[in-house]
């Protein structure tokens, strides 16, 4: 089977996994409440904390409760072509579509982000 071009074949569990654990901490939840909500046992659950790779169904459920495609989570090649976002501008659509933030907190909260973001980046751009 042929990959995409701009995609890898490695899931990224780690980004699953912190995506998953924010979400719970906003939601102010468990690792016990997203078992029981997602339907995903809670032995799965400590095995994405370990960094092990999900089974499929485990996979649906999870990105279901999230309400996030699995693409999210696959590793792709750095966006280095027309028509592709750079994560920090899918990250503040995103905060700016939260209706949970005024338009100050959004504008700090990308702030935040960007500021952070530049200080830990890998490359010199």
């Amino acid at each position: 089977m042929k990959l995409e071009k701009n995609r890898t074949d490695r899931f990224d569990v780690a980004a699953l996994y912190a995506a998953m654990d924010s979400e719970r901490r906003s939601r102010r939840l468990t690792w016990k409440d997203i078992a029981s909500q997602s339907g995903v046992s809670a032995s799965t659950l400590t095995r994405l904390s370990q960094g092990r790779q999900p089974d499929v169904n485990s996979l649906a459920s999870l990105t279901a409760w999230l309400g996030m495609s699995a693409d999210h989570f696959m590793r792709v090649v750095p966006a280095d072509q027309f028509g592709v976002a750079s994560p920090l501008a899918q990250i503040s659509s995103i905060i700016h579509r939260d209706p949970h933030l005024n338009p100050e907190g959004a504008v700090a909260l990308e702030e935040l982000i960007r500021a952070t973001y530049e200080r830990l980046r890998n490359d010199s751009d």
